[in-house]
């Protein structure tokens, strides 16, 4: 199951805006890849949507089914706010409903880090 934890405008290429659902995976327990030491995260990521503004407010907290997965992507820098470190990363973050084999709403983490 995910959640929707919250709501976002976006713009098009054409200028035009549309409103994407920020959801959220359950809690999960990581090893740090550079310190070793374990951590909490949540996987995040946005999919589109055809709702207005005052429907995606109606719709946080709102659980469906399915799972935030992580994608290997084409490499990308991302600075971490909290640090300043610059890193390069080969993932993003995509929302799988349940019985589908199709991934929705390919997140970068440096996009999670705007909502």
């Amino acid at each position: 199951m995910v959640t929707v934890t919250n709501y976002a405008i976006r713009k098009r290429k054409d200028g035009t805006e549309f409103i994407v659902l920020q959801i959220s995976g359950g809690l999960e327990i990581q090893q740090s890849q550079n310190t070793g030491k374990m951590y909490a995260t949540v996987k995040c990521c946005s999919i589109p949507s055809t709702f207005d503004e005052p429907m995606a407010k109606l719709l946080i907290g709102q659980q469906i089914e399915g799972t935030v997965e992580r994608v290997v992507s084409d490499p990308y820098e991302y600075v971490n706010k909290r640090t300043g470190e610059i890193m390069t990363l080969q993932h993003s973050y995509a929302y799988r409903p349940k019985g589908s084999v199709e991934l929705i709403g390919h997140t970068k983490v440096q996009d999670l880090q705007m909502a």
